[in-house]
């Protein structure tokens, strides 16, 4: 058998085995790249039958020529006189079959027969990548981690090997570290076009991980009964997602937190210890703006449609919950509920009113969540308070961002007072209560 045949079929298998392709589209690929090496030598025109019998390890190709009396184009015709010397029988408009020997082809022509299938297994590997994961977004995929490329992760999936899959440095967790081979789970965010074909962009810090997570560890979540509605995500820190049954009989909170808070704690392991807040979902935006403040009560709501804002009224003992760390749950609370929420004390709200909402009073710098008077707060003792004063900080979220740096910066500070603050602070913005 010829050296250039074996090695086209040599090629056929380790395609076949490397790239999962069916045999007989691989005899279709091959097929092409034999006319293509044939029309590099013979003319765009030329006309040939290939066959393909592997298990003989033959490859038979066969030039198919129209028999004309004055020959114009010699890549698919051949004159009388010459195909008389082959068979005096032939007539003008007769076809005649010249074998040829897959040797004549030459390395560079079996190379590029090789490249031509190479280059059709890469668009049909691209196109089946395209078909696969198009309506897959918000997915949870799994493989592991192959590279690490400035920043980026670049990932094999456990199925469809081929694929190209990245987690881009904005879509990490950056409290976790990955190395080359460790497994790795993450949720499908979208599929990028690039000039060597579709790109699967991963994610583990998007709000739809969490999801993707939940959907996994919740039967209900997957047979359609539980939906979650709204989430929002502050990554490495904390999740709140909205939840709502489609069936009376089931209470899709409790789905969601499992027999002893087993489903929800197999998410917080996959986040590595991120809390999770998980509340019903609410067609209602003042019955949702108190749901999604949770863990903290709320007093009061009060909505304005029209600017899409929420006033809620919290007592003094829930406020450092309602507001969170730097204003995290508040700020989680408005993402879920797609409204602007504005938080208030009780004490203030009686001060400005007490009976209906705070819209019209109020002036349009106080908008901030944590625009609480120092002074209405307990703990911080009267030496602290004149010094903090002195030095321009009256509400609370003028200290509320504060570093031990900037304290111990502030005139008239001691360390007993700087550690006083910080205390304060610490014990104000502790949310240890109430998750789920």
């Amino acid at each position: 058998m010829p050296a250039a045949s074996v090695e086209i079929l040599s090629a056929i298998r380790e395609l076949t085995n490397s790239k999962q392709i069916d045999r007989a589209e691989l005899h279709g690929l091959l097929e092409d790249g034999i006319n293509a090496a044939l029309a590099k030598k013979h003319g765009p025109t030329v006309q040939a039958e290939v066959d393909i019998d592997e298990n003989k390890g033959q490859i038979r190709i066969v030039l198919l020529k129209t028999v004309v009396e004055e020959v114009t184009d010699s890549a698919s015709q051949i004159s009388l006189e010459e195909a008389r010397y082959e068979d005096p029988d032939f007539q003008i408009g007769d076809q005649m079959e010249i074998p040829v020997d897959f040797a004549e082809f030459g390395r560079t022509a079996v190379q590029a027969a090789k490249q031509r299938i190479i280059q059709r297994v890469r668009e049909g590997e691209r196109s089946k990548i395209r078909d696969e994961f198009s309506s897959r977004v918000g997915d949870l995929l799994s493989g592991e981690v192959q590279q690490i490329e400035r920043g980026k992760l670049v990932i094999m999936l456990n199925k469809f090997r081929e694929a190209e899959a990245i987690i881009p440095y904005r879509e990490q967790n950056h409290r976790e570290h990955f190395h080359q081979g460790d497994p790795i789970r993450a949720v499908l965010k979208r599929v990028e076009e690039t000039p060597k074909g579709p790109r699967l962009v991963l994610s583990r810090a998007d709000a739809l991980f969490v999801k993707a997570l939940f959907k996994l560890e919740v039967p209900e979540i997957q047979q359609g009964l539980v939906e979650i509605r709204a989430s929002a995500r502050e990554v490495g820190s904390r999740t709140k997602v909205a939840v709502i049954s489609r069936d009376d009989a089931i209470d899709p909170v409790g789905a969601c937190v499992g027999l002893k808070g087993s489903r929800v704690q197999a998410v917080v392991n996959e986040l590595g210890g991120e809390r999770i807040d998980i509340v019903p979902w609410s067609p209602d935006p003042e019955r949702f703006a108190r749901l999604a403040l949770a863990p903290a009560r709320v007093a009061k709501v009060f909505s304005d449609p029209e600017a899409k804002t929420i006033q809620a009224v919290v007592d003094e003992d829930q406020l450092s919950l309602a507001i969170g760390r730097n204003g995290q749950n508040v700020r989680l609370a408005s993402e879920l509920t797609g409204w602007k929420i504005d938080l208030y004390s009780s004490r203030e709200w009686l001060e400005r009113g007490g009976e209906g909402p705070l819209f019209a009073p109020l002036p349009p710098e106080e908008e901030t969540v944590a625009q609480i008077p120092l002074s209405e707060l307990k703990g911080l003792t009267p030496e602290l308070m004149a010094i903090l004063e002195s030095a321009g900080y009256r509400m609370l979220n003028d200290v509320l961002d504060l570093e031990r740096e900037d304290i111990a910066k502030i005139p008239g500070m001691t360390p007993e007072t700087s550690e006083q603050l910080l205390g304060f602070l610490a014990e104000l913005t502790d949310e240890d209560g109430g998750e789920k």
